[in-house]
């Protein structure tokens, strides 16, 4: 069976899951990718190496998000929600946010101290140069939400 998610069940996957994909487009270029992200029940929030997803969202802020849980081809959910992005660069909401990214996906990584690249290390000089990490947001409006049962 078919269905739309209430809006409990939208907000329920969206605070569940720890892996979304974020698409954004500028210049007639679409993009799509998936990244690690922490959901406070208004927006997303999530990190980036500067890259081709930060520079076309800084072009356009405009951004469709999607996440899944798939147990299935027959049961599956699925929310699609669009925003808008705004890159964080007030240092004491920075940490906050890095805080809760580490937090929630330290418990689902084989090695924690060996993912530099996410800001997460046993050494403060593994990041150091190599690694210049962006703090974002996707300011969440639209939000709907499919199912499979």
């Amino acid at each position: 069976m078919l269905g739309e998610m209430t809006n409990e069940e939208i907000e329920g996957l969206l605070k569940e899951q720890v892996t979304g994909r974020i698409a954004c487009g500028t210049d007639g270029n679409i993009y799509i990718v998936p990244i690690n992200y922490v959901y406070n029940g208004a927006d997303i929030y999530a990190h980036s190496a500067q890259g081709k997803k930060i520079d076309m969202m800084r072009k356009n802020p405009e951004v469709c998000f999607e996440v899944d849980d798939i147990q299935s081809i027959f049961r599956w959910k699925s929310v699609v929600a669009w925003g808008t992005f705004e890159e964080i660069t007030d240092m004491d909401e920075k940490e906050r946010v890095m805080q809760a990214i580490i937090h929630r996906i330290m418990p689902l990584s084989q090695n924690a101290p060996d993912h530099p690249s996410h800001g997460i290390t046993e050494k403060d000089s593994d990041i150091g140069s190599k690694v210049e990490l962006i703090i974002y947001k996707i300011k969440l409006g639209k939000k709907t939400g499919r199912y499979e049962r």
